[in-house]
């Protein structure tokens, strides 16, 4: 992202900044929220600590509050790491020596640090409810948050029957940006689950550092796999075995996949089982396996040895079993090397079209969301495998969203540069300074989907403080827009609607145009005279 820790910051303006976390809740003990050197709230700052049994709020986490979601839900606390994980990316202290088990050993450290985090709890076991959103939508507003990011997403849905989409216009009409996650349904089209224009909407990137495991089959050869495994190899060669030939009460089509309840723990024991799914490594720890072998490139954290292949090498390994009566491999600890081909658009980040507005271009822009490690909840399992009963103060995690709370904290650093700016003019600051992408060519020989899938290319904070121009949009250009699209969202459309959503003064053009026909597209824009004059 070129944020380096000595980078220019306003820390009087950021340290009076709010972000409004809106996810799993937060864990208060943990380093990157603790309060050491921090004053009190700002005194805008109108929200309070309603954090249940056992929660206790200080100068960095200035407020917190939940919304019933189970008979669990009973505090802001989070138990799930999700929330403690994208509230240290946005905000989090800098801590020295966070790891992961020795991986990506560093200063973790947010993209605000000095700014305040209010979290709001909507999310549990069961997933996040829109009441529980609209209602920390409400009172993150009366609170007095300046950014909000929330890393919740689905499919898409029409304006009117989005709650996070209702949420964010509310809050945009006071003042605050509202950065969302794109979603993790790639590689296929039309996934992406945050379509409004007034939301920033922000897909996955790689950063330079790779985090990569290997394979070593007992005919010599080394084949370079992902996962982030923590495991030490216990120094000698296991037996390998196809998931079909360890399979229980399924078929050997459900059994090459590894699927749930599908493998035969008796078959098992101090054996490495092959599987041709990228998570089939969760039954074979379930069945008790001593390691997986699996089919794609996996960015999770795993419960076990495990080790996901490309096609390619994936079928070496099978094609090394099935030639040789006593196969035997081992799968080496994880390692992090330098990725000089990053940023590479994530496989597994949701794109376009949009399905809603198909004259807006969504995703909006891209950041980094794979390999990322930050805060975690202690008593949340690091794989989210049952019965991984490790504890860990920072998690490696993969997704939008973890690349959603890296845009709201550059959106955050913008603002301590520029208090008075709009929402819209923040996020368009950072889309046209955004950094260019390479389109990246599959082995298939298949391109991704370019701006399609990035939007306007990776975040680039620093450049965007003096970005050259805006495209600003107020309340009632979004009203106009909706009323284009005959959506009533707030109010009914006048009888007569002129335009269409691609006159929205938005910082994207995107037009939707007939295949193998000529076409002429014209789009206005409008810029303020005081920073077109100033562009270099």
């Amino acid at each position: 992202m070129g944020f380096p820790e000595n980078v220019d910051r306003n820390l009087t303006v950021e340290s009076d900044i709010i972000i409004g976390v809106i996810d799993s809740g937060i864990w208060p003990e943990s380093d990157s929220f603790n309060d050491e050197g921090y004053g009190p709230p700002p005194k805008k700052w109108k929200g309070t600590c309603d954090g249940g049994l056992n929660f206790t709020c200080n100068n960095k986490i200035i407020g917190a509050r939940f919304y019933t979601l189970d008979i669990h839900s009973n505090s802001a606390r989070d138990e799930e790491g999700h929330g403690s994980h994208t509230a240290s990316i946005a905000a989090g202290n800098k801590v020295p020596g966070a790891n992961f088990y020795g991986l990506a050993n560093g200063n973790a450290r947010g993209g605000v640090p000095s700014a305040g985090i209010a979290t709001y709890r909507i999310c549990g076991p069961g997933g996040c409810t829109d009441d529980s959103i609209l209602g920390a939508f409400d009172d993150a507003i009366a609170d007095g948050v300046d950014i909000i990011t929330i890393s919740v997403s689905g499919s898409p849905r029409p304006f009117n029957f989005d709650s996070i989409a209702i949420g964010s216009f509310l809050a945009m009409e006071k003042g605050i940006l509202t950065v969302q996650s794109a979603g993790n349904d790639g590689p296929f089209p039309s996934t992406v689950g945050s379509v409004a224009p007034w939301l920033f909407s922000v897909a996955a990137s790689s950063t330079d550092r790779r985090i990569i495991d290997k394979v070593v089959l007992g005919n010599g050869k080394t084949l370079i796999g992902n996962a982030v495994n923590s495991f030490t190899p216990r120094g000698a060669k296991f037996p390998l075995i196809k998931c079909e030939d360890a399979k229980s009460n399924c078929s050997d089509a459900d059994a090459r996949l590894c699927s749930d309840l599908c493998l035969d723990s008796s078959l098992l024991k101090e054996k490495i089982v092959v599987c041709d799914k990228s998570t089939g490594w969760n039954e074979a720890f379930r069945a008790g396996a001593l390691g997986s072998i699996t089919l794609d490139e996996d960015y999770f954290v795993v419960p076990l040895p495990s080790s996901g292949l490309s096609s390619h090498n994936h079928d070496l390994v099978k094609s090394y079993i099935n030639s040789t009566n006593n196969p035997h491999g081992e799968i080496i600890r994880s390692e992090a090397i330098k990725d000089i081909a990053a940023p590479k658009f994530a496989f597994f980040s949701s794109r376009e079209s949009n399905s809603i507005s198909d004259e807006i271009l969504k995703p909006d822009i891209t950041a980094p969301g794979v390999y990322i490690l930050a805060a975690y909840s202690p008593v949340a399992s690091p794989s989210s495998a049952p019965g991984d009963k490790r504890s860990v103060k920072y998690n490696i995690l993969s997704g939008t969203s973890m690349s959603c709370p890296h845009v709201a904290g550059a959106a955050a650093y913008v603002k301590s540069f520029h208090p008075h700016w709009s929402p819209s003019a923040i996020k368009s600051a950072l889309m046209t300074t955004a950094l260019s992408m390479n389109v990246t060519e599959h082995s298939d020989g298949k391109y991704e989907d370019g701006e399609f899938a990035y939007g306007a290319g990776h975040v680039n904070p620093v450049k965007a403080i003096d970005p050259g121009l805006l495209y600003d949009a107020s309340k009632d250009d979004y009203m106009k827009m909706l009323y284009s699209m005959q959506v009533h969202l707030f109010s009914p459309s006048p009888k007569e609607t002129k335009g269409s959503p691609k006159d929205l003064n938005y910082p994207s053009m995107q037009a939707l145009v007939k295949i193998g026909k000529p076409f002429t597209v014209e789009f206005t824009r409008t810029l303020p005279t005081p920073l077109t004059s100033q562009r270099s």
